[in-house]
């Protein structure tokens, strides 16, 4: 009848805690299918932290697919991966990337963290675009969950209630253990700097050329030394991730972003190309952490509640993988909330979520805890050193997400009408 709106086309009211890259990313996925999205922050907004974020085509697709404009995120568009000698800073490694779009269907973009995240904020809360613009609740950190009833208490005494909530507050997830799942985290045995440096600071340096190359640069990688160093911002910025053994320095205070020196930061790595050495003297920002261990969880779905992102699947940073696996899990939660799905339940819907997505992201993750002593074990490089079980750049960034959604429902449309 006219004027009557089918209750299961009906935007539902989804929650997402958490505004980091992951929840700004559900958050647009959910919006563009329709639904009304709160995001609750802890905080005020602006907190994300951190250096460069590679996002391969697997995290890109999706991008744009949400209609975001990418360039107003500042990627440098990656061309290579080069490898240098640990001493001499000699290139004895490139390997090019030039049919990558052609292949996988996007560009390897390389991001600001910071840049990346204001953009998706002003995605997802902006009259611009499709959907009904996110609400960003700041100052709401949440204490409480009852993941049946779908019900979020804060800190601030607010109490709400959602159709679906989706927990995304980061790898130290309060909400994970409302939902029951206790992390098993074990030390692992590297640290890791990060710091930036301006692209005006390099060419006073004269090691512009760190500034001038598309690509991701490697010192080491053969045991747990390992030096990452690409530019982002428009190439206006330099990052650089430095892995260095744990026992030089013991970190124990948990945490990202404790504060070093240059000079600290330099003294780690006795031997190495004198021209990082300079960089790191000169460098902006630099922070230390320890690295930690996940074990998989064993769900990442409880009645009207999920998992997502670094509170579902925490992985080492080798694969460069960690923010594309938030994006495909917001991806997945937008394909499954569009209105192709719309005959499944929540329940129903949420199911297939985590049957899609837990498979993948542990075999990220285990191929992520490889990669922390074997850079052969990068997705990327050539397949001359490929072993059975290997992670490839194909199984990543080739991904069909879509057709592997339409796949899994299809079985649950099957086993629903065998049931019945």
């Amino acid at each position: 009848m006219p004027g009557i709106v089918d209750p299961q086309l009906a935007p539902l009211d989804i929650a997402v805690v958490g505004s980091g890259l992951g929840g700004l990313s559900a958050a647009i996925a959910l919006r563009r299918g329709g639904h009304r999205v709160t995001i609750y922050e802890r905080y005020d907004f602006g907190g994300e932290v951190g250096a460069s974020l590679s996002c391969a085509s697997n995290g890109s697709r999706f991008l744009e697919e949400w209609g975001i404009d990418v360039s107003k995120a500042k990627p440098v568009v990656l061309r290579d991966l080069i490898r240098h000698e640990w001493s001499t800073g000699d290139v004895f490694g490139v390997y090019p990337l030039g049919d990558y779009k052609e292949r996988f269907g996007t560009e390897y973009n390389n991001f600001h963290r910071i840049d990346l995240h204001q953009h998706l904020k002003h995605v997802a809360t902006s009259e611009e675009g499709d959907g009904i613009p996110a609400t960003l609740k700041v100052w709401h950190k949440a204490t409480g969950l009852d993941p049946i009833e779908g019900k979020i208490s804060f800190e601030n005494g607010v109490e709400v209630t959602h159709d679906v909530v989706v927990c995304a507050d980061g790898i130290r997830s309060q909400m994970r253990e409302r939902l029951g799942v206790v992390p098993q985290v074990s030390r692992s045995s590297s640290c890791c700097y990060r710091c930036i440096i301006s692209a005006d600071k390099l060419r006073e340096l004269g090691l512009q050329e760190f500034c001038e190359r598309s690509a991701i640069e490697f010192w080491g990688g053969d045991g747990i030394d390992k030096i990452v160093m690409s530019a982002c911002s428009d190439h206006d910025v330099v990052s650089c991730y430095c892995f260095y053994p744990a026992e030089k320095n013991d970190i124990r205070e948990d945490g990202w972003n404790i504060s070093t020196t240059g000079e600290n930061l330099a003294n780690t790595f006795p031997g190495l190309d004198e021209r990082l050495k300079t960089l790191f003297r000169n460098a902006e920002d630099i922070k230390m952490w320890r690295l930690y261990n996940h074990d998989p969880y064993p769900y990442w779905v409880k009645g009207k509640c999920c998992l997502l992102g670094d509170a579902a699947h925490p992985m080492m940073p080798d694969q460069s993988q960690g923010a594309c696996m938030a994006m495909e899990d917001a991806g997945a939660l937008g394909i499954l909330f569009s209105p192709k799905y719309s005959s499944l339940s929540v329940a129903q819907r949420l199911r297939l979520y985590e049957e899609e997505r837990k498979p993948r992201a542990t075999r990220l993750q285990e191929s992520s805890k490889r990669a922390r002593t074997d850079l052969t074990e990068r997705i990327g490089w050539s397949s001359a050193n490929d072993r059975p079980g290997k992670l490839t750049i194909e199984e990543v960034c080739g991904y069909d997400m879509h057709a592997h959604v339409a796949e899994l429902a299809r079985k649950l449309e099957g086993s629903t009408a065998g049931d019945s």
